[in-house]
């Protein structure tokens, strides 16, 4: 029985790499499908704007709520915005919005080609000639890889914004000193590094949701299962990505 989970694993493995070179391979040649791209980028990236401000900036508040229970020990409260600016940045605004994608899109994906494939839909795009990794899967990619970054950084503002209003009404610090010290600490390489991040977990999030649509089997009941292991395996591969890359640019002196 470990045996054969262990062989599905790596089966699963070579497959999504196989999935993941012909799709960048598919990206960077014609034919194109710009609409497909658009519609995506409509659904994925503002469809997801609502829930990422939202989580962007109640993260941004409880975390100066949390830090200043921590600073005021230390007579530091001053630094709360660099506190709640770094954080976000560096950490908490890259992961929790990738998460709340994995969450929303990563899944929806999932189902709408999991449903496809159950349907015979996909069956009868390959009979007309049409490559459904060209039709299906590039336009995603090019639309979560593009519009993760853009909330991304929406989402770090929001939580700064949030963290603000925390500092201004809660802690009584200025609005001088709250962006002051968030504009002070954070430098060119917080910057860089917050914003690398969102293009690999926007990867992981399409083709992770393309692999498991495509890959569905059992009718309906296999497309709840596999908008499940979407979601799971995205979030599971966003964690630990985020680990290696922080991991490799703090090996490279990145920062």
């Amino acid at each position: 029985m470990i045996i054969g989970a262990l062989k599905r694993w790596v089966q699963a493995v070579q497959e999504f790499t196989f999935l993941l070179v012909d799709s960048l391979r598919h990206a960077l040649t014609p034919p194109r499908y710009l609409v497909d791209t658009l519609m995506q980028m409509d659904v994925i990236g503002v469809g997801s704007l609502p829930i990422v401000l939202l989580i962007g900036f109640f993260t941004g508040g409880v975390l100066a709520l949390q830090s200043y229970r921590t600073l005021s020990n230390f007579g530091e409260v001053g630094l709360m915005g660099k506190v709640v600016a770094l954080s976000l940045v560096l950490e908490l605004g890259p992961v929790l919005t990738a998460l709340m994608m994995a969450g929303r899109n990563s899944s929806g994906i999932a189902s709408e080609l999991g449903s496809m494939v159950v349907s015979e839909q996909v069956d009868a795009m390959r009979a007309l000639g049409t490559d459904p990794l060209r039709k299906l899967v590039v336009p995603r990619l090019f639309a979560t890889v593009v519009t993760l970054p853009i909330l991304t950084v929406l989402a770090d503002f929001c939580g700064m914004l949030g963290g603000y209003f925390v500092s201004f009404y809660t802690v009584r610090l200025t609005t001088e000193e709250y962006w002051t010290s968030a504009y002070q600490a954070l430098t060119y390489q917080d910057l860089t590094q917050g914003l690398i991040k969102p293009f690999f977990f926007g990867v992981i999030i399409s083709l992770v949701g393309c692999y498991q649509g495509l890959h569905t089997t059992g009718g309906t009941e296999g497309v709840g299962r596999a908008t499940t292991q979407a979601m799971v395996v995205a979030s599971v591969l966003i964690v630990v990505v985020d680990f290696f890359i922080t991991k490799f640019l703090i090996g490279i002196g990145f920062f």
